[in-house]
């Protein structure tokens, strides 16, 4: 639990300082001074950089996109160009970094073919068992290490560790007890692991949503404006994906 605190303070923190950072870029754009706008834009892109690479590692799982043909820095340089010119459309340091997210997703949705979604495996989730989940995972694994040895580049922003606990996932959930027994029961690795399988499953706009509201530390009015949905829309894909996990871990963990 002390990772996922030091976790969760570490994504506040790093956001505040892209907050602060909107001052200085404001100035070094008024000023016309590029070179200082581009030096300190690069010290607020890392978790733009991060989302983008995981976006395309799935789409790359998924074989929507072809091996070797985006990188995260096609995006990430696209993105220099567009805040130095568009600076103006931010009307203050709360909304630089939703801002940056909004203008990395449209990027990304200009290439990414929105992959089919596995209607079976959506339709059944409640009634898979354990010997199912286990099965999933090892062909998840199997087919996903394949591919990512081949992505060494995107290893460090895309996949640094992170703290998926229990708790993030049965926010506010009835059954505290199980939930207490679970977060003891599973090592963190486990945790993650069998997110990540899941969520590979999930629409890419539930999945979208609940790494932005996890990982990404942003507020639901926030990820409205990134994903260009209404409140209510974020907030039933954020408590659908939060009910399809919470099922696949009863399933394969609490039942046993």
């Amino acid at each position: 639990m002390e990772h996922t605190t030091a976790y969760h303070e570490s994504r506040i923190a790093f956001h505040l300082f892209v907050q602060k950072a909107y001052t200085d870029l404001a100035l070094f754009k008024k000023e016309d001074k590029r070179a200082a706008f581009n030096a300190l834009l690069l010290k607020v892109l890392p978790e733009v950089k991060r989302y983008v690479a995981k976006r395309l590692n799935t789409a790359l799982l998924k074989k929507t996109i072809p091996m070797g043909k985006y990188k995260p820095d096609d995006f990430t340089d696209q993105l220099f160009i567009e805040a130095y010119e568009h600076f103006d459309e931010i009307e203050d340091g709360k909304d630089l970094h939703p801002w940056l997210f909004k203008k990395a997703d449209t990027l990304l949705e200009d290439v990414l073919v929105e992959e089919e979604f596995d209607t079976i495996f959506f339709e059944n989730i409640d009634d898979f068992a354990k010997q199912e989940w286990d099965a999933m995972e090892e062909k998840f694994s199997t087919d996903g290490d394949g591919d990512l040895v081949m992505l060494e580049e995107l290893d460090d922003i895309s996949y640094r560790k992170h703290d998926y606990i229990v708790k993030n996932i049965f926010l506010e959930d009835n059954r505290a007890d199980q939930m207490a027994k679970l977060d003891k029961k599973l090592s963190e690795e486990t945790v993650k692991k069998h997110t990540e399988m899941v969520l590979h499953q999930l629409p890419t706009p539930m999945r979208t949503v609940f790494e932005l509201f996890t990982e990404h530390q942003f507020e639901l009015p926030e990820i409205s404006k990134i994903r260009n949905k209404t409140v209510q829309e974020v907030a039933q894909l954020l408590e659908d994906a939060q009910r399809f996990l919470k099922s696949s871990f009863y399933k394969r963990y609490a039942e046993e």
